[in-house]
């Protein structure tokens, strides 16, 4: 803890680092957390923001509430009031600042990749691990509520032992040949693409369902070699420009994989393929998955976050799939909407993320991921990118830590309201 020691009353000191559209997302996040979560009191104080930009700093300040705002990220880890950190900086500077934050013994929730590959990301965690401190990754689409069910199905055996899965996140935000070339694009900033960018979404998703993977081969493909050149902080992934000068693309714009999953007390491990691209034509945040059992499948999509569709048992009259929407016996979703059939959203799994964040931070149940979590997943990346170059089967590390492997809590179930 820091020398205020004020997160044991539920009273958070909060930093900011970057201030671009993640970071005001983490921010409205922490100011939700007393109205969804009001039985946990927990008092986020969002006390200091850093970014280069000073028009950013300025909003941070004005707009999204910070006492305070700086240049450099360094000022928010040396300030005292700051119990907790949002890390939403560019990839390449996620190693830097989550050393440094380790080393400043303040607890930290940084958007993924942890580093730009798995020596990085491993190093930030021992030092988390070293600083004992808490912290938490932005793998938000493991909240959604019908995630959580079907994690508690696998859990309690509903579906049988596992035996396939099919998951994927295709996505178009790289499909326009004149999308800029930002520093999504360049290896030195980013790493991999599609790889690390969108299928390591699909192997966090996977592995919190069904348990860690053991093994993979894998093929990635760059559709686009070139793309025009956009300015570092002047714009998005998703700006297109115009008979702009091109510049070489240095990752990979699609990947896939197979995967085999550790065994079980059922028996033997899953097997399944992941996909992931960022150039595709017609999805928009496609990450879904297709789970099946011995006993059971389930379907679900984020596009259809609050949908999903279940088929339990394997004979009877009413054979196929039930489609069942978002309803109070699913994750947290009594603490948003009062009754079934109400949509939640992308920002709401950030509400989840930060509560489950905070809960942790100040002692409470451990249900949030962890930069373990984060590593194990980057390892099966790293071993993805070693079989795209061999083309050989490569085995995963195992990560001691990680929490895949963790009995679900029990559903939270419906309240009054």
């Amino acid at each position: 803890m820091t020398s205020t020691g004020s997160s044991a009353s539920g009273d958070v000191g909060v930093g900011l680092i970057s201030v671009g559209w993640m970071g005001k997302l983490h921010s409205r996040a922490y100011r939700a957390l007393p109205t969804v979560y009001p039985e946990l009191r927990l008092r986020p104080r969002l006390v200091h923001a850093a970014d280069t930009a000073a028009d950013r700093v300025t909003y941070a300040r004005d707009v999204l509430g910070y006492a305070k705002g700086s240049a450099d990220y360094r000022a928010v880890l040396a300030d005292p009031d700051v119990d907790v950190v949002s890390i939403c900086a560019p990839n390449v500077l996620h190693r830097e600042i989550g050393l440094a934050a380790a080393a400043a013994g303040k607890h930290f929730w940084i958007e993924k990749p942890v580093g730009r590959d798995a020596r990085e990301t491993g190093e930030v965690a021992a030092a988390a691990r070293k600083a004992g401190i808490v912290t938490s990754i932005g793998y938000n689409y493991r909240h959604a509520p019908a995630v959580e069910h079907v994690r508690e199905l696998v859990a309690q055996g509903a579906l049988g032992r596992i035996t396939n899965v099919r998951a994927a996140f295709f996505t178009g935000y790289a499909s326009e040949p004149k999308g800029a070339l930002s520093w999504r694009f360049k290896r030195d900033l980013a790493g991999s693409g599609a790889l690390g960018d969108l299928l390591s979404h699909v192997v966090d998703l996977v592995s919190y369902l069904i348990g860690p993977i053991t093994e993979v081969s894998a093929l990635t493909s760059t559709v686009y070699a070139e793309r025009p050149i956009l300015p570092m902080g002047s714009g998005t992934h998703f700006a297109v420009i115009e008979d702009g000068e091109l510049g070489p693309v240095e990752n990979d714009d699609y990947a896939a994989t197979l995967a085999r999953f550790a065994p079980t007390a059922q028996g033997p491990g899953a097997v399944g393929t992941l996909e992931a691209s960022r150039t595709i034509v017609g999805p928009q945040c496609g990450l879904g998955f297709e789970l099946y059992g011995t006993d059971g499948s389930a379907v679900w999509n984020f596009e259809q976050m609050n949908e999903l569709r279940i088929c339990l048992g394997r004979g009877g009259p009413h054979q196929g799939y039930t489609t069942v929407l978002g309803n109070p016996h699913l994750g947290d979703y009594a603490s948003f909407q009062p009754g079934p059939g109400i949509a939640m959203g992308y920002d709401d799994l950030k509400v989840i993320e930060a509560k489950k964040f905070l809960v942790a931070v100040t002692g409470g149940e451990r249900r949030n991921s962890t930069v373990e979590d984060a590593h194990a997943v980057a390892e099966v990346i790293a071993a993805a990118g070693a079989s795209a170059t061999s083309g050989t089967w490569q085995a995963v590390p195992a990560v001691p830590g990680a929490t895949f492997g963790r009995e679900p809590a029990p559903a939270q179930g419906p309240t009054d309201g």
